[in-house]
């Protein structure tokens, strides 16, 4: 399994799972500079990984992505129809 490295040089295995990056970036910028973190400094980093990676990896983790954004908003959209639903009793 290939792997790619943060800009601290954490390795990180390109096997598919969105929330492993996800998990490893929140480590290494967010939590490594005690929540003390820019916008820029997140999209930095990402950078870095994004560059590292192939067409097909990155066309892979953007699937995913894309996937995973879409339930998270059907889930905020139905949640606040629920909420909405339940104030009207």
């Amino acid at each position: 399994m290939r792997t790619i490295k943060t800009s601290t040089g954490t390795d990180i295995a390109l096997d598919g799972d969105l929330l492993t990056v996800m998990e490893t970036l929140f480590h290494e910028v967010t939590a490594r500079r005690e929540l003390e973190r820019s916008f820029e400094d997140m999209m930095r980093e990402i950078q870095v990984l994004i560059d590292q990676m192939t067409d097909e990896e990155r066309r892979a983790y953007l699937l995913e992505s894309l996937f995973l954004n879409t339930v998270t908003y059907e889930n905020e959209r139905l949640g606040s129809y629920m909420r909405k639903l339940a104030s009207k009793d």
